[in-house]
This record gives C-alpha cells, structure tokens and sequence, in this order.
C-alpha cells in the first residue's frame, strides 16, 4: 500500500541510439509514459509510491512491471492484460531536445483498465493520486479513469491531473480536447503546458485561464513554460519562477520529473492543497524546476530522473535560466 499513487500509461519508448556502420538508425528500449514516470520520481525522492495501470501479458509489459519494482514503485495494481499488447512509442528528437512521437497502441493494453480491478483498500488510504487524459482513448479504460479518480477524492485523496496532449493518440483534436476537458472537475491540481491551459480554457494568458480552471473547482494551477520555467497559480496570487540553465539532451520525462517533484513537495506540506502556503508552493515548483532541468540533461526518460542529492547539487550550483 502506498501513500503516493500515479494512474495511467505505462510504455517502451524506443528513443535514438545511433546509427549501424550502414546508416540505419538504432533505438534503444527505455521504460516511458507520464504516470509510470511520475511515480518514479516520486519514489526516487523517498517517497512511497506506487503505480495503476496495465500491460499486456508480454515481453514489454513483464519488462515495465520489473522496472517498478527496481525502482521501489508498488506494483500490485499494474496488471497484465492476455488480449492486447503493451503500447509502443517511438521518439524522434530534434537539435534542441524537443521530440515528436510516433505511437503503435491499437488500443493498447493500458486502455483496458477497469475500476473493479483496482485496489479500494489502496485508494482510500493513499494522500495523493496523480492522472492524465490518455486511457480515455479508448473503452473501458474511458469509464474507468474518472470513476478511479472520484473515488480517490471522495476518500480525501488530492488529486493531481496532468493533462499530457499527444495529438496523434485522437481522432481529431475536438475529441482529444473534450476529453481532456472532461477531467478537469476531478482535480485538486493540475499541470499543463501553455499551448494545453489554451486548449482547456480558450485563454492564452495564464491568470485568465487559471481563473476558469478555479471555477471547475481546482485549486492550484502549474504552468511549465519549457526554458521560460513555470507558473504557479493560486486563487489570490500567481508566481512566475525560472528554471535552470542545464545542458539539454532530451526533454523526454522533463516535465513528469517536474511533477512528481512538485507533488512530492506538496505531501510533504501534509496540508489539503487549499492550506499550502504560497511560500511553500514556490518551494515545490523550484524544487520541480530543478528536477526537470536536470532530467533533460541525460536521454530517455525512467533512466534520466533525478535523486535529491541531484536536485540539491542543481539548485546550488547552476545558475537560473535567464531569456
């Protein structure tokens, strides 16, 4: 049973390795997907945390379920499906690290979760539950994740929803949106880039769209700004912090070492997110930035996050970021 729960995806991303003396390009097999990531930054942290989701009975999905485990995550609710196979995805990276994916998930074994097959006695008793949109893609797992996420937070778990656009996992961006936005009334706090605050709320500024995202009842909202480092938002105050200025290689997992940071910081305050100080938040979101600059500085994503001596190491020795 773990304190710190993360619901969603787990994948291989086969990310650049070189080419072959023939010029072919070689990729290497890394564990990936935004929840399984923030689950293991959170347990690199110390923290005590643990993963929901499902693999297909395979060779990948028996990989990612020992990689949990070597990582210290609880793995008793990351189940293997014998009907469909671990979802795959292959990343292209550009001069500056940035990425594009190419996906083979058709449905995918992480869509076919099913609130039965999850723990109860592990939800109720967990501080925090970390989500995203992308097993609504597809049935059960459509029904499921929200049906999950209430139940959490009916049970006084905060919940913390990351949206994760990825374009080519939707039909067409309107399906994609409306279901991102159909989340949005389950979250305590949600971390979104600014190209997904504007999707969710129709505002490019940050204060406009944090205050249609307040109305939907969440409470605290995190915008990471790439090299610009993030926002955070309060009802009453928003703070602007820079990150820091790391030699990047491959912002693959940046931003879920971020969050799983972040999140840590706050279940740290051991507050409801409505009593967590603006001090304390600025002390989680540096805390992030710190995590997500240094996760950049190595390739892939699971392999690339940070300990706290590395998180310490980054915040007193590497200037901050200034554009």
């Amino acid at each position: 049973m773990a304190d710190f729960y993360a619901l969603g995806e787990m994948l291989i991303d086969f990310t650049p390795a070189g080419k072959t003396p023939a010029g072919i390009p070689i990729f290497e097999q890394n564990p990936g997907g935004a929840p399984a990531n923030v689950a293991v930054q959170a347990a690199r942290l110390g923290v005590n945390a643990g993963f929901i989701g499902k693999v297909g009975e395979d060779m990948f999905g028996t990989f990612l379920k020992q990689t949990l485990l070597d990582h210290g995550v609880d793995a008793k609710n990351m189940l293997l499906s014998e009907d469909t196979a671990t979802s795959l995805a292959f990343v292209q990276l550009s001069e500056t690290g940035d990425r594009d994916f190419s996906f083979y998930r058709n449905p995918g074994a992480d869509t076919q979760i099913t609130f039965e097959e999850v723990s109860k006695e592990d939800l109720e008793n967990a501080k925090v539950l970390c989500f995203g949109s992308l097993l609504l893609t597809a049935e059960p797992a459509r029904t499921a994740v929200p049906q999950i996420v209430k139940y959490a937070r009916e049970h006084g778990v905060i919940t913390a929803y990351d949206p994760n656009w990825r374009q080519p996992l939707w039909p067409d961006d309107e399906t994609g949106i409306a279901a991102m936005k159909s989340l949005l009334p389950f979250a305590d706090v949600i971390k979104a880039s600014d190209e997904e605050l504007t999707m969710l709320t129709g505002c490019a500024e940050i204060e406009e769209g944090a205050k249609v995202l307040f109305d939907l009842g969440i409470q605290a909202v995190v915008i990471t700004r790439g090299a610009k480092g993030c926002a955070v938002c309060t009802k009453t105050e928003t703070l602007y912090l820079s990150t820091y200025d790391t030699k990047v290689v491959d912002t693959t997992g940046s931003g879920d070492s971020f969050f799983g940071a972040f999140l840590t910081k706050l279940m740290e305050t051991d507050k409801p997110v409505s009593e967590i100080t603006v001090d304390e938040l600025r002390e989680a979101a540096d805390f992030g930035n710190a995590a997500g600059a240094v996760c950049a500085t190595k390739k892939g994503a699971i392999p690339a996050l940070p300990d706290r001596e590395a998180i310490a190491a980054c915040r007193a020795e590497v200037p901050l970021l200034k554009l």
